[in-house]
């Protein structure tokens, strides 16, 4: 049963995915502005566009449909390590009861993908919870990044830090 009222059960998005994906960015759950608009990162304020522009060296589109094609076009795909769970509000501390996304099964559809990148330390640890489930997926180079999100600015990073971090992954 659940204790959380059905207005607090967020359910995410579908993979971001391009046929030769190299590298796949993982997140917790879209935050309630990304869920609304269904786009990922679409919070204005989450600098994850930013990032990537800067990694790649290449402005992102303003679109989101331009947006997702620049990441397939750079070998890159997005997901969330969940599928759903009960959330107030889009604080990654306020998850509870998650449901885990098959990111085996897209990995097993995806050979090509080499990295794992999670976003942020929600996300790197729901992933590491989820690979103690499937541990075949440790062969892939796992690389936890720090969180876009504007928390971060808080924390004392700055874009230039989040970017040099984040260019590990490629």
């Amino acid at each position: 049963m659940r204790c959380i009222s059905n207005m607090d059960y967020k359910k995410g998005l579908q993979p971001v995915i391009g046929s030769n994906p190299r590298i796949l960015i993982l997140g917790t759950l879209p935050g309630d502005e990304s869920l609304r608009k269904q786009e990922y990162y679409g919070n204005p304020r989450n600098m994850f566009w930013k990032v990537m522009s800067g990694i790649l060296e290449e402005p992102a589109p303003m679109q989101y449909a331009e947006k997702v094609e620049y990441l397939k076009r750079h070998g890159i795909a997005l997901w969330d390590v969940l599928n759903a769970a009960d959330r107030e509000g889009s604080l990654d501390s306020n998850i509870r009861n998650e449901e885990f996304n098959d990111i085996e099964g897209l990995i097993t559809g995806h050979p090509s993908i080499e990295v794992i990148a999670t976003n942020g330390g929600k996300a790197e640890k729901s992933f590491r919870k989820y690979l103690r489930r499937h541990p075949s997926l440790t062969g892939i180079r796992i690389c936890c990044c720090t969180s876009t999100s504007s928390m971060s600015l808080c924390s004392g990073w700055t874009l230039e830090r989040l970017i040099e971090q984040w260019r590990e992954i490629f």
